[in-house]
């Protein structure tokens, strides 16, 4: 095992403790810090971000955790601290929007836990990135191309979302991620909708 980067590891041992505490505390934190809908009374401004730190059980934090560190590390030792930061900030915040947009849509009044917009986001800039580099996932255990890991997840979110057949699942929040993670993308390397950027030599969206 590669060490891992201090953002990465800060921000793993930040959702275990803040996990940890919650079950302490009989999730008191999960009631403020969950992203609620709009209508159902108990939103508040910094749930857009808070989410992302709050988890519904072990096996839920787990998967998050171990993703954050396969596809997260990587990412952030290419990027730099503050580039994924920028990245997740982005990712996290449109997962959180899209939730908001579609709870409204869809009369939802429960709140929303995890770091899986943000991952989501991690794993569209891997598949980018390193389009032909082998993994193997847990589920299912089979050795595949990143690019078609990312194109078998996101479509099987967008099917699940839309038919609604797993329920207690946010995964239009899933897809919000992956849709933060592109904008990012293409603001770095200055494609629309966004404006030319100056081209840098040393900038690091000319990997992607």
């Amino acid at each position: 095992m590669p060490p891992i980067p201090p953002i990465t590891k800060a921000l793993i041992l930040a959702n275990v403790a803040l996990f940890c505490l919650d079950e302490v505390l009989g999730n008191v934190l999960s009631y403020w810090m969950a992203l609620w809908p709009i209508q159902s009374g108990h939103f508040m401004p910094w749930q857009v971000l808070t989410y992302a730190f709050m988890h519904g059980g072990v096996g839920h934090l787990f998967f998050n955790m171990l993703g954050l560190w396969m596809f997260g590390s990587e990412l952030e030792r290419i990027w730099g601290q503050n580039r994924y930061l920028q990245f997740l900030g982005a990712s996290v915040l449109t997962a959180a929007l899209t939730q908001l947009i579609m709870s409204a849509i869809g009369g939802w009044y429960n709140p929303t836990v995890g770091a899986s917009g943000g991952l989501y986001g991690l794993l569209l800039a891997f598949g980018m990135m390193f389009p032909n580099r082998m993994i193997m996932p847990l589920f299912p255990p089979i050795p595949m191309k990143a690019k078609i890991f990312v194109a078998i997840f996101g479509g099987l979110e967008l099917l699940l979302g839309v038919t609604g057949s797993s329920q207690g699942v946010a995964h239009f929040a899933h897809l919000g991620g992956m849709l933060g993670g592109w904008l990012m993308l293409r603001y770095w390397r200055g494609q629309p909708p966004f404006p030319p950027r100056r081209r840098n030599n040393q900038a690091p969206w000319r990997r992607f």
